[in-house]
């Protein structure tokens, strides 16, 4: 993929959005949201928009349509929900034309209650941390300013053969349950996840599995691709770090011993909400990803402690003995005892055997990193391939 900054890393002038807006999503004002202040700011902008209901049109463009014509609109846009975002992304990779789909600049403009990626598009732009109609205003000043900068994306093959395509996050255990359960109080907007962490620590559970993982610094010079995983599909990029889960990960991967956890994250940019700053060791470099595990033991009093911090990027500062953190480019997660629940992307899926890896700047993002935030160079053997640059619309 070519550099971020040069002139093909921008949306034409004028350009033209399509925006698949979830009225129901949140507190239920996205409508209500998107016209009194994203409207009157691509107005100014010369932005023109398309305004697509998701319960007007299917929220996933697995087929061909007349507006995912290479001239016809610049980006997709979600708003007032995140679950619409990752959708949208899974479904350009389920087209025949999955290669050429993917290259559509993408865009999140928040209004529901999570709001992560938008948080973390916020804060590679270097503005401060804020929320609700401050965090929207400024998502939709940077798709006025057209820039768009490269993002990872994470493939996760799950024991049952399917493949779901990760545009921020898989959890387990504790943060997948508040993810989850607290949908029954999506009313309450972000106060959701408050309620949620104080009624899970109130009955607080451990999960029995084993994690294994690839670490950033020992990615091997070259690793050979498992033909088993070339000739499962051809949707998607190959996933040369993998080989099949029947098979045990291979011998330069960390294996940590069949144990009880509280939680398990994979987490490919710098926040979990708009008020959790997770990764505050920076943007990651391309083909790589946070990695955070939480082990038993740890008390309640303690896990509060990390919660509360991590509104301002601080739990790791908290020298708890029970969570490591660790940058890594692959994982394998298997549950041992057929309990709990996993979350992508703030979307509930079965517990079972999942492992992913990273892939180095596939996706095109309206967003404006400052330079102190720039991705550093990965090493060599993780040097991301040739992509395509974003479509060329003018």
């Amino acid at each position: 993929m070519d550099p971020a900054g040069g002139p093909r890393n921008l949306l034409p002038r004028p350009c033209r959005v399509l925006v698949l807006l979830n009225p129901r999503g949140g507190k239920g004002k996205g409508l209500q949201l998107f016209r009194s202040h994203v409207q009157p700011l691509l107005a100014q902008a010369d932005v023109s928009y398309r305004l697509m209901l998701t319960g007007e049109c299917p929220p996933t463009p697995r087929t061909e349509h007349p507006l995912t014509g290479p001239s016809s609109i610049a980006t997709w846009l979600s708003q007032a929900q995140a679950a619409v975002f990752p959708q949208v992304v899974n479904g350009l990779m389920e087209r025949p034309d999955w290669e050429t789909a993917i290259r559509k600049p993408l865009c999140s403009l928040p209004a529901g209650s999570g709001n992560a990626l938008a948080a973390s598009v916020n804060h590679y732009a270097g503005y401060e941390q804020v929320t609700n109609e401050d965090l929207l205003n400024n998502c939709t000043l940077l798709l006025c300013r057209r820039r768009l900068a490269p993002m990872n994306l994470l493939s996760l093959r799950m024991e049952s053969g399917l493949r779901v395509f990760s545009v921020l996050s898989l959890a387990w255990g504790f943060i997948a349950d508040v993810d989850i359960e607290s949908e029954k109080f999506r009313r309450l907007g972000e106060m959701r996840f408050t309620v949620g962490t104080l009624l899970r620590l109130a009955a607080l559970r451990v999960y029995r599995g084993q994690l294994a993982y690839l670490p950033a610094e020992r990615v091997a010079s070259k690793v050979p691709a498992s033909p088993a995983l070339d000739r499962q599909d051809h949707q998607g990029p190959v996933d040369t770090h993998l080989v099949p889960l029947e098979e045990p990960v291979p011998a330069h991967w960390t294996v940590v011993p069949e144990q009880d956890f509280v939680l398990v994250l994979a987490l490919l940019h710098s926040h979990l909400g708009s008020e959790m700053f997770a990764a505050p060791m920076g943007h990651r470099a391309a083909g790589a990803m946070h990695l955070f595990y939480v082990r038993a033991g740890v008390s309640r009093a303690m896990l509060l402690r990390l919660f509360l911090a991590m509104e301002k990027g601080r739990h790791m500062e908290c020298d708890c003995p029970y969570l490591v953190y660790v940058p890594v480019v692959a994982f394998r997660l298997e549950p041992k005892d057929g309990k709990g629940m996993f979350a992508v992307d703030g979307e509930l899926m079965v517990s079972e055997a999942v492992q992913g890896q990273v892939h180095p700047n596939y996706i095109w993002m309206v967003s404006e990193p400052s330079s102190r935030l720039e991705p550093q160079p990965p090493p060599p053997s993780q040097q991301p391939p040739h992509v395509p640059p974003p479509e060329d619309l003018i």
